[in-house]
């Protein structure tokens, strides 16, 4: 009778192997129960544990995304995924291989390939680029800055084809615009249109205000993000190029803007300062330049240069500008390069900006590999203007190898070449903005932190 039991339970256990998916031609004696062991140890075996801390954080803070429970030596890819409000997908990824004890830290581990290489730990942001068979010529930009950028960290097994297995383990993380407690506050006041961030706290505080470029418009991120570093800051609609041609359309727009930011009873009224990018930045050393009225405390110029035109008009620029727009070329991909329409104008004494007449901290930020304006060029005459003007004192350059045009807050993606309206007739260029993937996010990174350490300096300590 007790045979017969232990064959059926033999049994029994048997068809219990098969049905588990086991292998199994003969088992008998002990070695049943040495399979047995082995099947009840993979089953428990720990899952692979993916992790991100601050897992949100605002865009500027950097993060720690590690994989745990991995066995030793495992080939993995870390992989992050971001779908942008017009729903095109971007992605970044790196190629990592386990420590002895199973995890993967990618703050600490070297990549061994993917968008990015090397010990990069947030190389996960800023080499995203659009997934395969994506429009060509895209741009991330936030518009919602009040909704978070969410971003999917995934990690997989093994490294080519790491697409075709099942994800071991994924996270959502947040990146933010606005620290907590910013207020944002929509401003239309006698045809100037803006938005404001006001810091958490009581105030009063330092103000800034913030254009962008020749794309025109209102991006808010930047503004959102000084106001998280306790600046009041005002982003203030730009004319795109097309705007300027036929239009009546003067400074004073930009003179009212600042006189009204020094006037909010939030703001610090004698420590307000500018920051113009590209086009914006034109216009923003002109006016602190030649105005009697824009007096900022300080007026950082991140690729602009000191040309308006003679008359000191909008419409007198854009003039100038497009007389010589037959020196613009196209390049081995039919990218649109603008460089030598800069420097065409460059040579035109009757152009440029005396920035000697500044009276307050300059500082120019530029990237040599600028593809779309010879801002090094600029940034090297201006600062030979404030030197003849005795005022050296006063500006700091900072020239960054290899990055290109667009230099954005830090971790941002590299944008070489973008869809870009040119014309006056809607038609959409690729205009060639320049740099190259790791040195430019390194400039924007650096960058940054000198641009807060400049903003600090002259706009909350006491002179």
């Amino acid at each position: 009778m007790m045979q017969q039991r232990h064959k059926m339970n033999m049994q029994v256990a048997v068809r219990r192997l098969g049905s588990a998916g086991g292998v199994l031609s003969v088992c008998h004696g002990p070695k049943i129960h040495t399979v047995l062991r082995r099947l009840s140890a993979k089953a428990q075996s720990p899952r692979p544990i993916l992790s991100v801390a601050p897992i949100r954080a605002l865009v500027d803070e950097k993060f720690k995304v590690s994989v745990e429970n991995l066995p030793p030596a495992a080939p993995v890819t870390v992989h992050s995924l971001h779908q942008s409000e017009d729903q095109d997908c971007w992605e970044a990824y790196g190629h990592y291989i386990s420590d002895h004890r199973g995890t993967v830290s990618v703050s600490e581990d070297l990549s061994f390939g993917g968008t990015y290489s090397g010990k990069e730990p947030m190389g996960l942001l800023w080499s995203m680029r659009p997934v395969p068979g994506s429009r060509f010529g895209l741009r991330l930009r936030k518009m919602d800055v009040c909704a978070p950028m969410l971003v999917n960290i995934t990690v997989f097994s093994g490294h080519e084809g790491f697409r075709e297995h099942a994800p071991l383990a994924s996270v959502v993380t947040e990146r933010w615009h606005v620290a907590p407690g910013v207020q944002r506050v929509e401003v239309t006041i006698e045809g100037m249109r803006g938005t404001l961030f006001i810091p958490p706290g009581l105030g009063a505080f330092p103000g800034v205000i913030d254009i962008w470029g020749g794309g025109g418009g209102l991006p808010e991120y930047r503004a959102a993000l000084l106001a998280s570093h306790g600046y009041a800051t005002m982003a203030l609609e730009n004319f795109a190029l097309d705007d300027l041609k036929g239009k009546n359309l003067d400074l004073n727009y930009f003179e009212m803007a600042l006189d009204k930011l020094k006037n909010h009873p939030q703001v610090i009224s004698d420590r307000v300062g500018v920051v113009g990018l590209s086009l914006g930045a034109i216009f923003l050393l002109y006016l602190t330049a030649e105005s009697p009225t824009f007096k900022p405390q300080c007026c950082i110029s991140i690729c602009g240069s000191n040309i308006l035109s003679n008359d000191g008009t909008l419409n007198g620029f854009y003039n100038s500008m497009f007389r010589n727009i037959n020196k613009s070329r196209l390049d081995e991909n039919n990218s649109l390069i603008w460089q030598d329409v800069g420097l065409e104008m460059l040579c035109d004494p009757t152009s440029l900006v005396d920035v000697g007449k500044i009276n307050c901290p300059l500082l120019l930020v530029s990237g040599t590999d600028d593809q779309s304006w010879p801002t090094p060029k600029f940034a090297d005459l201006m600062a030979q203007m404030m030197r003849s003007a005795g005022k050296e004192h006063l500006v700091t350059t900072l020239a960054y190898p290899d990055a290109g045009h667009l230099i954005e807050p830090p971790f941002s993606p590299h944008f070489r070449a973008t869809a870009f309206k040119v014309g006056g007739n809607n038609k959409k260029v690729i205009m060639l903005w320049g740099g190259h993937t790791k040195p430019h996010a390194d400039a924007q990174e650096d960058s940054w932190t000198k641009i807060l350490t400049f903003l600090k300096q002259h706009l909350y300590s006491s002179h």
